[in-house]
């Protein structure tokens, strides 16, 4: 109540000294400049008279003039000016639409009975949005369901005996693998984080940073896009092993979007965006969310620029000369294999790397590399998408 008392005694203060001036009458001089003039001259005449300075006869004479012309100018007075009166309504008038504008645009864009934010409450509420997230198994039900895979009768058939035998074997690597995948391959994303957790613990120890990447991308996967606390334990210890990794960097930044902390979801998207290849699922997605994420906490920031080769530039190379042609995926090649070889990649670079394979000829290498990043991009829809069709390109499946 006090913030709208405040805001109409302010508007009506402002709509005051706007309307004031209408409403004063204006300043109209009515008398005939001239009349002031003559009237100075008889003042005039009259102190030479006194001075001895005009004799009585001429100065008889130059009244009666001076009188002549005062009666002629007193007749040619105007009088004052009606238009230039003020008007009550139209000073009213104006005064309503100040008020109505500054209202109406305020209940537009404001935020009409929004309470206080200091900065101390929103920090409280922030923390206690975190506490009190669903877990990963709420999330998992409130998801919107996928739409079904369009799979034959024989291939559903054989998954319905995987999910009997997977289970019935606890300790089968091989068994909940290719349950795993499959789940992944017909949008199960719930059973498949299920049968991927599975993986992890049988291996132990010995399993690897993409192992739980592969984890960490289907539980986000199942829930929506929503960061459970079971995903945020998870992209943590991913970040104990390897503080550098894109993925958990991503979701944990996702995390803190999602709670109402755009300040620490831009610092570590930031260092998704300017350090991990565009094309890469993870620093995508930061990149189309960064700069409102950014905006909301407050920071200036321009998106970097995307960089490295493009799929244009492979399709140009196979219009070139053989010589040129060989010379130019040659150098491509030799580059792109080595870092992904090292580093890895998102799945366009792994996409590159076959299609290039396939316009040098190379198909029993385009082959290699498809089936290893399968198994790198096992839990990636997008990705698995992205792979198929070079494989094809490259005439590695018909």
């Amino acid at each position: 109540m006090l913030f709208w008392l405040v805001c109409l005694v302010l508007t009506l203060a402002v709509t005051a000294l706007m309307v004031a001036p209408l409403l004063r009458a204006p300043v109209v001089q009515q008398d005939n400049p001239d009349v002031l003039l003559y009237r100075a001259q008889l003042d005039e005449i009259d102190r030479d008279v006194a001075r001895s300075v005009l004799a009585a006869d001429e100065a008889e004479r130059a009244k009666t003039e001076i009188a002549r012309r005062l009666l002629a100018a007193n007749k040619a007075t105007m009088p004052a000016d009606e238009t230039g009166k003020p008007t009550f309504a139209v000073s009213l008038l104006l005064a309503a639409i100040i008020c109505t504008l500054t209202f109406g645009i305020y209940w537009q864009l404001g935020a009409p009975g929004y309470g206080d934010l200091p900065l101390k409450s929103r920090l409280a509420a922030s923390a206690e949005m975190r506490a009190n997230r669903p877990n990963q198994s709420a999330l998992e039900t409130a998801a919107p369901a996928m739409d079904p895979v369009d799979a034959s009768e024989d291939y559903l058939e054989a998954i319905t005996q995987l999910r009997i035998i997977a289970p019935s074997r606890p300790d089968d690597l091989e068994a909940w693998e290719l349950l795993a995948f499959h789940e992944t391959e017909l949008r199960n994303f719930a059973a498949a984080a299920a049968a991927q957790e599975t993986v992890v613990r049988i291996k132990g120890d010995a399993a690897t940073i993409n192992d739980r990447r592969i984890q960490l991308d289907l539980m986000v996967v199942a829930t929506g896009g929503f960061v459970s606390p079971e995903a945020e334990a998870l992209a943590r210890q991913i970040l104990d092993l390897d503080k550098t990794n894109l993925a958990a960097r991503y979701y944990l930044g996702a995390m803190y979007d999602q709670t109402d902390r755009p300040d620490l979801a831009f610092r570590l998207w930031r260092d998704v965006v300017e350090n991990g290849d565009p094309g890469q699922f993870h620093v995508a997605n930061a990149r189309a969310l960064i700069a409102d994420t950014a905006f909301r906490a407050g920071f200036e920031y321009a998106l970097p620029e995307a960089r490295g080769p493009s799929f244009a530039d492979m399709d140009a190379a196979a219009d070139m000369a053989p010589e040129d042609q060989q010379a130019m995926i040659g150098g491509m090649v030799a580059g792109l294999a080595e870092r992904l070889a090292t580093e890895g990649g998102p799945a366009e670079d792994w996409a590159r790397l076959i299609r290039a394979y396939g316009v040098l000829g190379e198909k029993e290498a385009a082959a290699t590399v498809w089936n290893e990043a399968q198994e790198v991009f096992v839990s990636s829809m997008r990705g698995m998408e992205i792979l198929t069709n070079a494989a094809r390109d490259a005439g590695v499946l018909e």
